[in-house]
Parts: C-alpha cells; sequence; structure tokens
C-alpha cells in the first residue's frame, strides 16, 4: 500500500521539541479547553477530546499532566477563544494551512498576514489551498525494530485506509472518524507513537529549487510557529 503524506512533512512539526517542550504542552492544553469547553470533559462522548488526548500521548505529555489539562480546562474560561484557519501560498507556490486559536481574531489575522507576505509568501481566501489536502488520521511508528508485514497487518485489522514505510518510518492512515479506534488498538498492541493525529495531508507536493525560496520556506515556517496563536502548520512542501 502507498501512502499520501511524508515523514519529513509531519517531523517539521517537531523539530526542537525538547527545547520546545512547554510551548507543546500549552499548545496541547489550549487544544484540550477548547475540546472541554465544546464537548465536555469526558472523551468517552466527546470524539474532538478522545483525539486531542492521543496527540497529547504522542508528544509523550504524561498522565498526570493530561488529567491536570483536563481539571483545568473543566473550571476555565474559554468563551473567548476562537478557532480560525488561515490558507496561502509560501515561496514558489508552497500551498499552506495554519490553523490557530486565539482570543483577539484581527492581531492573529494580521500577524499571519506580515509572515506571508515577508517571507515571499501571500495570503489567500479561505479554501484557497484547502482543496489540495485530505483530512486524514495520521499515526507514524518508528519500525526500526519492527516487522513491516506485521504492523500494516495489524493496522489493516484496526481499522486504518492506507499504509506506507519508508527509511524504517512506518505512516499509518485512517479516516478522520476511525483516527480514534485505531490508535488505541494499535496502542494495547504496545506499540509507541511517534506522532498520532488528525492532519491535513496534502494530495501533491511542491520542490523548491531556488535557495532564495529554501530559506524564506524555512524562515516561514520558523516564524510562524513561534506565535502563540497558531497550533497547527500544514503545507506541501517537499523538503527531503
Amino acid at each position: 500500500m502507498s501512502g499520501h503524506s511524508k515523514w519529513n512533512n509531519i517531523k517539521r512539526k517537531k523539530e526542537g521539541a525538547d527545547a520546545a517542550r512547554a510551548k507543546i504542552f500549552a499548545r496541547i492544553g489550549k487544544e484540550i479547553a477548547i475540546a472541554v469547553r465544546d464537548g465536555g470533559a469526558n472523551p468517552e462522548s466527546n470524539n474532538r477530546l478522545r483525539d486531542v488526548i492521543a496527540k497529547a500521548k504522542a508528544n509523550n505529555v504524561p498522565n498526570d499532566n493530561i488529567n491536570r489539562m483536563l481539571q483545568k480546562a473543566s473550571g476555565a474560561d474559554t468563551a473567548d477563544y476562537f478557532s480560525m484557519t488561515y490558507e496561502g501560498y509560501g515561496p514558489g507556490g508552497v500551498a499552506v494551512i495554519v490553523d490557530t486559536l486565539t482570543d483577539n481574531k484581527n492581531r492573529t489575522a494580521s500577524d499571519v498576514r506580515h509572515h506571508f507576505d515577508k517571507y515571499g509568501g501571500n495570503m489567500g481566501a479561505t479554501g484557497c489551498v484547502s482543496w489540495q489536502f485530505s483530512q486524514k488520521g495520521v499515526i507514524v511508528i518508528d519500525g526500526e525494530e519492527l516487522d513491516e508485514d506485521e504492523v500494516m497487518m495489524e493496522a489493516i485489522d484496526a481499522g486504518a485506509d492506507d499504509f506506507s514505510a519508508e527509511d524504517g518510518i512506518f505512516e499509518i492512515y485512517t479516516s478522520p472518524e476511525d483516527f480514534t479506534a485505531v490508535s488505541a488498538a494499535l496502542e494495547e498492541k504496545g506499540y509507541t507513537f511517534i506522532s498520532a493525529e488528525i492532519a491535513m495531508v496534502p494530495a501533491n507536493y511542491v520542490k523548491l529549487t531556488e535557495e532564495k525560496d529554501i530559506k524564506n520556506m524555512e524562515k516561514m515556517l520558523e516564524v510562524l510557529e513561534d506565535c502563540d496563536d497558531v497550533q497547527n502548520i500544514w503545507h506541501n512542501w517537499d523538503n527531503d
């Protein structure tokens, strides 16, 4: 089976995780707060919360921390937080989607637009690039010491739609609806995830050849990730 994503595009969001541990925890805490606000604190009846908890575990957030986040979210005032998504093109025509959670939409829109413009991109209207992506559950496993066929069969049995292996990395794809069940089944099998989340997976990729475009794209992603309001960045840059 062939995959629809590349590990490097997911890995880009995990680089420097040790140095950015507090920021990762803060972002996940915010996602948990919004999920609890919108659907309650019981993950058994709140699919979005279950998915965020799976993402938290994949990011090595300890259970004690997750429980504290849930307790805090249950009493938090999150009424002023809005989920906003911005789309546009980076240098060389790379499609970029930026997910945010913000208490000030004007500030966030201005910041995101500024970063697009500064590094040779342009922010567009809603839908201008999202048609190039599909929402999928993506589970990434370090397969260096695992049997590829065995993992693939167990993933398929658990309900996965697709599987790919490259350079010792296994990528498992699910529908958004099946993501929680598949990740839970694989956890029960004893697998440890490098990453597990609902992702925007591009249908195709853009290869940058100009050194200026490459440097601008790297810098644009870096400054966007440093924004407190930014939760996720999805793109179709083939940055092998």
